[in-house]
Parts: C-alpha cells; structure tokens; sequence
C-alpha cells in the first residue's frame, strides 16, 4: 500500500477537507509509492490563519536565543535522519542518492548559520542633523510568509527560505509542489519533534491552483518563490496587486566559458558536474558551453567521451551517477527540446534519446546529451531546457564570449575557466549575472548570498541578505529635548 500523507496544520496532521489525493509516482520504476493530499481553497485559509495565530501569540514573542536553539534541534535531526530523507526524496523526484543525501546535510548547515543569526539582528544608530534627536533603525519579521518549492531539490530549496524567515521570526506556509512534495511533510515531522510551536510551519500540499489560493490570500505577508519565469511573472503580478513583497529565484541558462589558456582536466570535470550532475535539473546549470576555437574540438571530444561512460541507473543504488527525469511531463518536455535541436541544425555528438535496457527500461532516463556547432540564436541556446542537455559553443576573442554570454533573457549564473587573473577580474565585473564561478562550477555555501538579475528574477536567498530578505526595517526618533516646539506658535 503505498504511503498516506496529510496536511500540517497549526501543529496537527489532517486530510484534505474534501478528502482529495493524488498519486506520488517514483520516476524510476512508475509505481505509485505515496498518496499526497490535495489542499482546498479552506485548507489554505486554515494554514494562514494559523500562521497568522502563531506569530500574534507566540512566535514574535520568542526571543532570538529560544528561536536558535529550535533551529540548532531541526539541524540534528535532519543530520539524524539524512539517509531515510535522502531515500524518500531519490524515490520521489529521481535524483541519485548521493546528491539527495549531501543536500540533507547542506540544509541542517543552513539551518546552523541561520540560528546564528537568530539573537543577532541588530539595528544601526543613526546620527542626525539635529542633536536634541536620537535615531536609531530595527529590523522586524514580515509575519506570515509564504513559501512556494519546486520539484528539483525540495529540502534544498526549502532550506534556502525557511530558516531564515524562522530566525528572523517570521511563521510559514509552505506548498512544495505537486510533482514532489513528501520530504517537506517529512520535514515537518521533524520540525514537530524539534518542539516548533504549533502553527509556525504549516504545509498545504496540491496543484497550482493550491499555490494561488496562497499567493492571492491577503493574510500573507511576504511570498518567497522558487520555480520557473512563467509562473513567477503570475506571481509577482499578483502580489503586486495586493501590494506583497516577492522574491524570486528562478531559471538560468548560464554560461559557462573556457578560454584557451584554463586547465584543461578541471574545466572538463567543471563542464560535465555543471550540466550532467542532478541530470541538468537545476537553475544553476551551465548549459551553454561556451569555448575558445584552439581548443573547441579538444574539449568537445573529451566531455563526448567521459558523457558516454556516466552511469545511469537506480537512483538508491550509490554507483549510479545520474538519476532520471523527476516526471513525466519533464521528460517529454527535454525529447522535445532534443528534437528541436536537431531541427535547427545544431550537431549531434552523443547521446540525444531515452536510455533504454535492464533496469533503465521502466524509468524516466535520458542520454547525457551534447550539441556542438550551435548558434546562441537557436532555441537550444536561449530557452531553460532544464535536462542533461549541453550547447557547446565557440567563440574566438574574450569579448566574444562576453557578448554570446550576456546574450540572454536570464542572469543567475556565470563560470569561467583561465588562468590569467587579469582576465578573471575582467569577467567577473563585465557578466550580467548574480553568481560568478572562476575556475569551479556549481560550489554552494550557507554564507554567501545566492540569486539571480533580468529573468532570474530577484532577492537573494542565503547568507546575510538571505536573512534582510524576511525582515522590513522600521525607524524610531526620540526627542530628549525639554524643549517644547509648537511649529504653530507665531514667532515673536
């Protein structure tokens, strides 16, 4: 039977209103491994309102030290549990267990960083013009947020919002979404026996018109969303009608730009990990390979040979090094792209077709796929295919490759291979981008800010910014005059 799932509401676990459910399906072998509610317009109201309570009573209440101690608690038992999460989240999206497991464990560090901050968000002085005044500003939760996910890294994404707006003493709603939503419930066991009170995390799970419910509702403070421009453009535009902060983090299709003069063997690794790893099912993927013609064909016969050897299969089993497409419509949605491709007369060099055979035959898997020769005015080049597709690209002077490189809609993020530092520094202050690798791809940390310009959409998620992202500032004057001032008495 497989595994029956409900709504967190205001610290208990309910079905659906109306009882609804739909199916969680494993991408690897088709099978309908869990029962996930699906949320009403009256659940959603239910999550804020409880929100709303928990904030007003309780959480707003709670000083920094109680809200980093609870943070501390969810870190370890998400550190305790990484192996059972990690399996839960490979069998429903399909990305391999190694990865699944190392994010387990990047999000109990965030967790830590952001309990660090907890008793620490100070305000500033400000000195005044007028000495009779004193002046100072103090950072404030928003109150209810609420937190949109999508299917790629649930935990992960999930762990880039929600302790920062707990530390900074905010109460969630959270709907991940529909196509893999089990390890946020899971996680809110979690949160539950970290002694969380209730109603500071609630989950509604469901379809879209779940997440609209939720970003259309007036008791939601602020909305912090992680999906694609399509659907982040809907909801920016509602929350601009309802006068609703948003931040955004959204698609990419980054460049990532060896010059002739990089390291060869690291950038050829760099290239492979920044497309192929999570099977190119991330914002961060450097799908455009951009490279400088003396070493064009070298480096495109090398990523052709080691793609060939990358070992895909069940995404449990530890040697596997690429997991399948997390579902259905994804999957068809990547052959399409592939077929385009072809159509625009960009050059197949491997891969380009469902993998088949033995254990692969039921799964969602695709070839490690690489196009050469292609023009960054194909729409292989220009639209988030969001799968193990790589454009290889040639340019010849670094201006060239600066150009090709900007020459998109989206700005997340940005690799670049050399040696010379001159060039490095060149690059990084002449690529609209919000995150720059040089030298490396892919790196993430808990400290640094993370997110993107133009159609990568906006805010920064991690590290201190992260952090002022679920705060709004409020300024306070004090006069410690005797001096009363009527600006309505007649000056004799």
């Amino acid at each position: 039977m497989p595994d029956a799932y409900r709504l967190f509401i205001d610290g208990q676990w309910a079905s659906s209103s109306d009882g609804a459910t739909f199916p969680a399906l494993n991408p690897f072998n088709q099978e309908v491994w869990a029962e996930i509610p699906q949320a009403t317009d009256t659940d959603v109201k239910s999550a804020i309102a409880a929100a709303r309570r928990a904030y007003e009573k309780t959480w707003r209440h709670t000083n920094g030290l109680e809200r980093a101690t609870l943070l501390h608690r969810l870190a370890g038992l998400l550190e305790e549990n990484a192996d059972r999460m990690s399996l839960l989240e490979t069998t429903d999206n399909g990305k391999i267990i190694r990865e699944t497991r190392s994010q387990m464990f990047f999000a109990a560090r965030v967790c830590r960083f952001f309990a660090g901050y907890a008793d620490k968000i100070w305000g500033n002085v400000i000195p005044l013009d007028q000495p009779q005044m004193f002046d100072f500003a103090m950072r404030e939760p928003y109150g209810v947020i609420a937190i949109i996910t999508a299917w790629n890294s649930p935990i992960s994404l999930l762990a880039n919002k929600l302790p920062a707006a707990l530390a900074a003493g905010n109460c969630v709603v959270i709907k991940p979404s529909e196509h893999a939503s089990a390890t946020t419930l899971e996680f809110c066991k979690l949160v539950e026996k970290a002694g969380f009170p209730a109603g500071v995390v609630n989950v509604v799970t469901g379809d879209g018109k779940v997440g609209r419910a939720l970003v259309d509702d007036s008791g939601v403070d602020k909305i912090s969303f992680t999906g694609s421009p399509g659907v982040g453009r809907e909801i920016a535009a509602t929350a601009g009608r309802n006068l609703r902060p948003v931040t955004l983090e959204l698609g990419g299709k980054s460049p990532n730009i060896i010059f002739a003069d990089a390291d060869i063997d690291k950038a050829v690794v760099g290239a492979l990990a920044g497309i192929f790893a999570a099977t190119g099912q991330t914002c961060i993927a450097g799908s455009r390979l951009l490279v400088q013609r003396p070493i064009y064909k070298q480096i495109i016969e090398r990523l052709a040979e080691r793609a060939q050897k990358i070992v895909l299969g069940d995404p449990r089993n530890t040697a596997t090094e690429m997991g399948t497409a997390a579902n259905e419509p994804q999957f068809r949605r990547i052959l399409d792209y592939i077929d385009v491709a072809r159509k625009d007369g960009a050059r197949l060099v491997t891969g380009g077709e469902p993998a088949r055979g033995g254990e692969l035959s039921k799964g969602l898997f695709i070839k490690p796929t690489i196009f050469a020769d292609v023009d960054n005015g194909m729409r292989v080049a220009r639209e988030e295919i969001f799968g193990p597709v790589l454009s290889v690209i040639p340019f010849d002077e670094e201006a060239e490759a600066v150009e090709i490189g900007n020459d998109t809609a989206y700005g997340l993020a940005c690799g670049v291979w050399t040696q010379n530092l001159s060039r490095a520094m060149r690059m990084i202050r002449a690529m609209q981008s919000g995150l720059v690798w040089v030298n490396t791809y892919r790196m993430v940390t808990a400290q640094a800010p993370f997110g993107g310009v133009k159609d990568s959409g906006f805010g920064r998620e991690r590290g201190e910014q992260g952090l002022l992202e679920f705060t709004v500032s409020k300024n306070v004057m004090i006069d410690f005059s005797d001096e009363t001032r009527d600006p309505f008495a007649v000056k004799a």
